[in-house]
């Protein structure tokens, strides 16, 4: 059984006027997506400033979120680390915590050869009996999964059963799904690329998008698999404008601008982040308006 099908929420992390966890607004965020429809909560992502975080709020976070999504939508704690032994701890602190599946991105910076990184999966799934999703964005991490690579992690690593694929690179991804097909579990981890990878045999997303358009998000992935293609299509189509837009500059800067445009009060960004430039804020907030978000 997948670890989810559909759209798996990369949700923000809220911060207070002092820059610690607003666990109260994180609570409501949470019950909003699974109020419409969101699938999964992807905790301490990328678009949760894991970078940012450390290791006792790190995991703090990952237990707030399992208690309060209460077995309601499976929570994916993202623990990866450039350090395999950071990596296994948390990991192994995630499951104590009854986390439902772990997100674990390639080691950032190292640059890993393929056998350092069949060695790095491996050795993290040998100390959990979670499933584990790979996460390839070599455009944030200097290193890229290779079809081959993820393949015989696959095959090979019982518990590790699938990959939030980053890379852009449709080719790329084809090769993956010819070596590994059903073997592998496929997740987009770019929001304009959601239906092209459900094309290729992919499950769903875990996207920055639905923390301002759960339902939307959801509802795309799910019309494609009860194949209603056209009209999956149309909706990937439709929300280029707004995706192009939350992505103008790094993640999460612009989709935590637009959750206080909402009203959300998320609050702001731990550095090296900081908050958006003005005119991109404009260029978000009119994309927002056409697609039908309400700005303050």
């Amino acid at each position: 059984m997948a670890v989810f099908k559909g759209s798996a929420v990369a949700i923000v992390t809220p911060m207070k006027e002092n820059g610690d966890i607003n666990y109260d607004k994180l609570a409501e965020l949470i019950d909003e997506q699974i109020e419409a429809g969101t699938d999964a909560i992807v905790i301490c992502g990328t678009t949760g400033e894991s970078s940012t975080l450390s290791h006792q709020e790190h995991l703090d976070a990952i237990r707030f979120c399992v208690k309060h999504t209460a077995g309601r939508v499976p929570v994916i704690a993202g623990t990866g680390s450039n350090s395999t032994k950071e990596a296994v701890y948390m990991s192994v602190e995630a499951e104590k915590s009854g986390a439902d599946a772990l997100l674990l991105v390639t080691p950032y910076y190292n640059k890993a050869t393929q056998k350092g990184l069949i060695r790095h999966y491996t050795m993290i799934a040998e100390s959990v009996s979670l499933p584990i999703i790979m996460y390839n964005v070599p455009s944030r991490t200097g290193c890229n999964i290779q079809p081959a690579t993820a393949a015989y992690l696959v095959k090979h690593v019982k518990n590790i059963v699938g990959i939030k694929e980053a890379s852009g690179n449709i080719s790329q991804i084809a090769e993956l799904m010819r070596l590994a097909g059903d073997e592998i579990e496929l997740y987009s981890g770019n929001d304009d690329q959601v239906v092209p990878l459900l094309s290729l045999g992919g499950l769903g997303v875990i996207s920055v998008l639905a923390n301002v358009a759960p339902k939307y998000t959801h509802d795309m992935v799910m019309k494609f698999h009860q194949g209603d293609i056209k009209g999956s299509c149309e909706m990937q189509l439709k929300a280029l404008p707004l995706i192009n837009a939350l992505f103008c500059e790094v993640n999460p800067i612009p989709v935590k601008a637009a959750l206080n445009l909402m009203g959300k009060e998320v609050g702001d960004l731990r550095p090296p982040l900081s908050k958006m430039e003005e005119q991109n804020q404009e260029r978000l907030r009119k994309a927002m308006e056409d697609f039908g978000i309400a700005c303050k």
